[in-house]
């Protein structure tokens, strides 16, 4: 349990990589004379590299941790250009005081914790500290901090996920970073590189800039993102990379700083970082997209159809006499309802484009419903939008985008629900959200594998004219006839709607 807890608040991922500790050291472009800072010290790995480059640097170290810096001080006892302190980075008084003089570092390299645990309190703390930032999340203040530290032309070195480049609740950091220092290299890697890593929603980056305190200097910068990353050890001649299988991105820094939230788009496709930009309507000038119901205890109140049904396992299944035909029809339905006949269809996530069959059923008694809503486990979140009809998207998704129709259904909280304000739009987003022009879209605006309501509502609506409209009609409607009623997916139709979408979009 004392482990489980260590964990919670550091999260140190040491790095134990020696191709990454190289090219981080490279980047850094360490010279004699300089004064070094390492935020989150850990084992000492980014130093011990340093010293073995320029023996007797001047290195401050810093570590929370206070058995890792029992180790620290043993491990450089001997040292008298290094000097180790149990002290947070980001509390500490004289850091702050270091910030304000304009910086006092000329190289700062670190592994920072990701996700570190943060309680109620001390998130109080660092919102005083670091306004308009993201405090659930460790790493990004760390790199906000870090940055304040740096003298002017000083370089900072940092691998953290590459989650700072897109996420909207990074969006005033992406500001800071644009305006406040030069942006010099990005690579991007998977997370499975670094040892003892494997995230499922990110992967990696290590990000070199240079501190600068001219912000139309900065905006004048341009910048190299390099992707495509088979093995860790291409980290060590990314050159020869580049001649085989490594891309090459060329930002310009002001560009990217007038891009939709600051973010950074890496595309192929520049029509597509214009159309995310500079399209006239979005997903959410056209359509509620919400996040829908959770139960607070799915053992107890859902059921599947079938014990064969996928995850079905640990469920028991529904009794057929329990399903209830009517449910659209009752009064108040939002209470619940006052039959036996009370289990009701529920779309859940899952990558099934178009269509669902009821597979999965909900208790919707009235005591079942007041459960859920008195419930703090539980989540009767946007119920305005049940039993409606519209489309629902995934979650979470892996290669590719999908979506499903919801046919005045429930709808669980791992899908974002789109209920379009006009329906005439329905059967255009359902082909919409299952076609590769909605795929890079997604992906361009949030690289991850999570479709957050908040991104989906940024994706452009590009306006068919009334003729691709009423085909897209005819073919989603032919699509979900064919699934219903004989059980096969029509690939022609979809092969048809996805080449009309594209032309659509123009891309």
């Amino acid at each position: 349990m004392v482990e489980l807890e260590k964990e919670k608040i550091y999260r140190s991922y040491y790095t134990k990589s020696s191709p990454i500790v190289s090219y981080m050291v490279q980047k850094l472009s360490i010279e004699s004379g300089v004064r070094v800072f390492e935020p989150c010290a850990g084992d000492g790995v980014f130093i011990d590299a340093l010293n073995s480059k320029i023996p007797n640097l001047s290195i401050d170290i810093f570590e929370l941790n206070p058995e890792a810096v029992s180790l620290l001080k043993e491990k450089y006892k001997s040292h008298s250009n290094i000097t180790e302190r149990e002290e947070d980075t980001l509390t500490n008084e004289e850091l702050f005081l270091f910030s304000k003089a304009g910086g006092v570092y000329d190289r700062i390299i670190a592994n920072p914790p990701y996700g570190g645990w943060q309680d109620h309190d001390r998130r109080k703390i660092l919102k005083k500290f670091y306004p308009g930032l993201y405090v659930k999340e460790t790493y990004t203040l760390f790199l906000y901090r870090c940055i304040q530290l740096l003298r002017d032309k000083g370089i900072l070195v940092f691998i953290i996920p590459d989650t700072f480049l897109n996420l909207h609740m990074h969006t005033t950091l992406r500001e800071y970073l644009l305006t406040n220092t030069k942006v010099k290299e990005i690579t991007l890697f998977p997370s499975s590189f670094f040892p003892g890593v494997n995230f499922g929603y990110s992967n990696l980056s290590i990000i070199t800039l240079e501190r600068c305190f001219n912000k139309n200097e900065c905006l004048r910068n341009d910048f190299k993102v390099i992707t495509g990353f088979k093995n860790v050890e291409e980290l060590t001649n990314i050159e020869k990379g580049l001649r085989k299988n490594l891309q090459l991105f060329i930002f310009s820094q002001k560009n990217t700083y007038e891009n939709l939230d600051h973010a950074l788009f890496i595309t192929e496709n520049p029509r597509v970082t214009h159309l995310i930009n500079n399209v006239g309507k979005r997903i959410g000038d056209i359509a509620a997209c919400v996040t829908g119901f959770y139960s607070g205890s799915d053992k107890n109140y859902l059921r599947p159809i079938s014990p064969k049904i996928r995850n079905a396992k640990k469920y028991k299944v529904v009794n057929k006499d329990l399903i209830s035909k009517d449910y659209i029809w009752w009064k108040n339905i939002l209470n619940g309802i006052k039959s036996p006949k009370c289990f009701i269809p529920i779309v859940k996530g899952g990558g099934v484009k178009y269509f669902k069959p009821d597979n999965w059923h909900m208790d919707w008694s009235i005591k079942a419903v007041k459960n859920y809503k008195r419930d703090k486990k539980a989540r009767f979140q946007n119920s305005e939008y049940y039993f409606k009809y519209g489309i629902g998207v995934p979650m979470v998704s892996s290669n590719q985008i999908s979506a499903s129709i919801i046919e005045n259904k429930l709808f669980d909280q791992s899908i974002v629900g789109i209920f379009s304000y006009d329906k005439k739009w329905t059967s255009y987003l359902l082909a919409l959200f299952n076609s590769p022009t909605c795929n890079e879209l997604i992906r361009t605006i949030n690289p991850t594998a999570n479709n957050p309501a908040n991104y989906i509502k940024k994706i452009p609506f590009v306006l068919p004219r009334n003729k691709e409209l009423k085909i897209i009609d005819t073919l989603v409607a032919g699509i979900i006839h064919s699934i219903k009623q004989e059980g096969t997916y029509d690939k022609q139709k979809e092969g048809v709607l996805n080449d009309l979408i594209k032309k659509i979009y123009k891309l």
